[in-house]
């Protein structure tokens, strides 16, 4: 498996299925450890740094749930790869800007991506289509359960798995969905409701997680706490709020539909007339218009686009996806032509 392959397949998390897909994009589940005995990353010196990466990576390598993954080298990507893999969701922000010992592996099918040496020795990640939380820790359950037994992490008794964060101490679990709430957004009904699960644990924050603001009317909210609970409590206490938000956005359509259809239809049909006919447009613009043909999907006022097709063009349009297609470096102009010339190629087809 080559890193040039990803641009060729769609995402286990992008494939539109699963329970709510309408409205649920896409359940992840991830864990943090580190290597009983060496010190954790911000502290450790080149030679620990470079022992926990080949003990990681041999770990992995040896897994029967990474079988034909692709490893690669954090230090010798350019920074569009590095971008490329921040927009797929298989490595974060932190592990791209910093070089050094680290790695991350991605299996076959997109759905476990592993960070070797980010904030702590291993962040390990399950990502699936939908609502589909609790199967997704499974996957994940049984990878970190298969490296616990060639790994010893760092544990205690008292405090649970030890983290270089103190709020992922305990179970080091963060379980997020990213959720498209166009409804909630256009009734002004979304402040109410973020604040509300807020109280009870969760934190929203947008596409690519920590430190983003909402885009499109996508958010992803995860827990907060991660100590004083097992892991089955916090992914089923976050379902339980998140079918409430489910709840919630299914009735804000429904209100729209009944009292202020054609307004709705128009803005939807306005984003389709525009993203079928526009020459130039941005990531930014692509997202939002992109929501509103969601949308426009989801209660059925378009029915010649496939969602499975809304969420390739997704990430395909994204800044380092247009240019790993064209094989080149691109500048902002050139790349909102090819953005435009690439989303006015699919609809059409």
């Amino acid at each position: 498996m080559k890193l040039s392959d990803l641009v060729k397949q769609t995402g286990e998390w992008l494939k539109g299925e699963g329970g709510d897909a309408d409205i649920v994009i896409s359940s992840r589940v991830r864990v943090a450890r580190n290597i009983k005995g060496y010190p954790f990353f911000h502290w450790a010196g080149k030679k620990d740094k470079e022992a926990v990466l080949s003990a990681v990576e041999g770990a992995l390598k040896a897994s029967r749930y990474m079988k034909g993954a692709l490893f690669l080298n954090v230090s010798k990507l350019d920074d569009i790869d590095k971008q490329f893999l921040v927009e797929r969701h298989l490595m974060s922000r932190e592990h791209a800007v910093s070089d050094g010992a680290k790695a991350l592996a991605v299996d076959e099918k997109e759905i476990i991506s592993v960070m070797i040496n980010e904030e702590d020795h291993i962040r390990a990640q399950a990502i699936q289509s939908g609502f589909n939380l609790m199967e997704t820790w499974r996957v994940l359950d049984s990878l970190d359960t298969e490296l616990d037994g060639k790994l010893e992490y760092s544990y205690s008794n008292r405090w649970g798995y030890l983290t270089a964060c103190p709020t992922n101490i305990g179970t080091g679990l963060r379980a997020s969905l990213m959720l498209h709430l166009p409804a909630l957004v256009v009734t002004n009904q979304i402040g109410r409701v973020l604040r509300a699960i807020t109280k009870l644990g969760v934190v929203a924050r947008g596409l690519y997680g920590e430190g983003t603001e909402a885009t499109g009317n996508f958010f992803q909210i995860s827990n907060q706490v991660t100590m004083g609970h097992s892991e089955e409590d916090i992914i089923d206490n976050i379902e339980k709020l998140i079918r409430q938000v489910v709840g919630r956005e299914r009735s804000a359509r429904q209100y729209l539909l009944m009292h202020n259809k054609a307004a709705l239809n128009d803005r939807i049909w306005r984003a389709y007339g525009t993203l079928k006919s526009a020459r130039i447009i941005t990531s930014d613009e692509t997202i939002r218009l992109f929501s509103l043909i969601r949308l426009g999907v989801d209660i059925k006022s378009i029915t010649d686009i496939d969602r499975k097709i809304l969420n390739q063009l997704f990430i395909l349009t994204q800044p380092a996806h247009l240019q790993k297609i064209e094989g080149k470096r691109l500048s902002a102009t050139e790349r909102d032509m090819k953005r435009a010339d690439l989303i006015r190629s699919k609809l059409g087809s």
